[in-house]
């Protein structure tokens, strides 16, 4: 059985990797720092690990109690609001780098880590691997850019495979509740207005579930180097919200231009995906009216939170 160690999965997307990692044969471990979470998943079939991935030691412990043949990091810290210049994302960099070597020396062969979209150089709009410059403007793209481009020489200089998978725009459930998705159909739930910028920037916006099914794809592939994880599908903000005020019949709730637009955000960030698609060979189960249709009837059964 192929064994996979899972940082970062009580997070966001890591709780929606471990169902069809099981279900496609993997002996899953996972790791938690304080509480191991009643909510996820895990078939009665996974092992989880308390353990601080900031601590060296505790990394090394860990490692000594197993040697997983594969890995798939996807642990950081994307507190909204902050994480983009935060000066963690450098500890993240540093903790990852060992977390890497511990791998290596305990006879992995095979990592996949989670990069983003914006090491890009995204006034390009339109990226593609090995093709759109690298040219990140924030500390956490800087960062994450240091990791794939480190990860790859050191993987190739200790014989495991390394592959990194670019998330373009997450949504779904257990998203936090203050980013623009769960926002909206959270105050219109609420029966308050929905409070949008303009709403004329264009995104990739891939349903949770289906940026999961893609990391699992890419650690269960022979593929290498980066892979763009997205729809490939431009939609603008403003599109997306009138899904969902459509989809609860509140279109007047809508107010485009109510909140500003941040200095100097890019119009039009979408992924080329010809490399996921056809190499990777993953599939989209999810399009957006169907993944937003899932995310609002999440939503309704967890009710409103403050």
């Amino acid at each position: 059985m192929k064994t996979v160690l899972v940082t970062g999965a009580t997070g966001f997307i890591g709780r929606h990797v471990i169902e069809p990692l099981v279900g496609e044969g993997f002996d899953v471990h996972c790791v938690y720092r304080t509480k191991r979470p009643e909510t996820i998943f895990d078939g009665g079939v996974v092992t989880w690990h308390q353990v601080d991935l900031l601590n060296g030691n505790d990394v090394k412990n860990l490692f000594d109690s197993f040697s997983p043949a594969y890995l798939l990091h996807l642990a950081w810290d994307v507190t909204p609001g902050s994480y983009l210049e935060s000066v963690n994302n450098f500890s993240w960099l540093d903790f990852s780098l060992h977390l890497l070597r511990e791998f290596a020396e305990s006879g992995g062969t095979r990592a996949v880590c989670a990069g983003t979209c914006i090491e890009y150089d995204v006034r390009y709009g339109y990226c593609i691997e090995n093709l759109t410059p690298t040219v990140p403007s924030t500390y956490y793209g800087t960062c994450k850019h240091q990791l794939q481009s480190i990860g790859e020489k050191y993987a190739d200089k200790m014989g495991f495979d390394f592959a990194w998978g670019r998330i373009f725009q997450p949504y779904g459930p257990y998203e936090y509740p203050a980013r623009l998705v769960p926002s909206v159909i959270r105050s219109l739930l609420n029966d308050e207005p929905a409070r949008c910028t303009h709403g004329n920037q264009v995104r990739d916006f891939l349903y949770v579930a289906d940026v999961a099914d893609a990391f699992v794809a890419l650690l269960d592939s022979e593929v290498t180097g980066a892979v763009n994880i997205g729809s490939g599908e431009p939609v603008s903000i403003k599109e997306l919200v009138m899904q969902i005020a459509h989809l609860l019949g509140k279109e007047d709730e809508i107010l485009f231009g109510a909140l500003p637009a941040r200095e100097n955000e890019p119009p039009f960030i979408v992924a080329d995906t010809g490399r996921l698609k056809k190499d990777v060979q993953w599939h989209q189960r999810y399009p957006l009216e169907k993944g937003i249709m899932e995310t609002v009837s999440w939503w309704k059964k967890m009710g409103i939170q403050e």
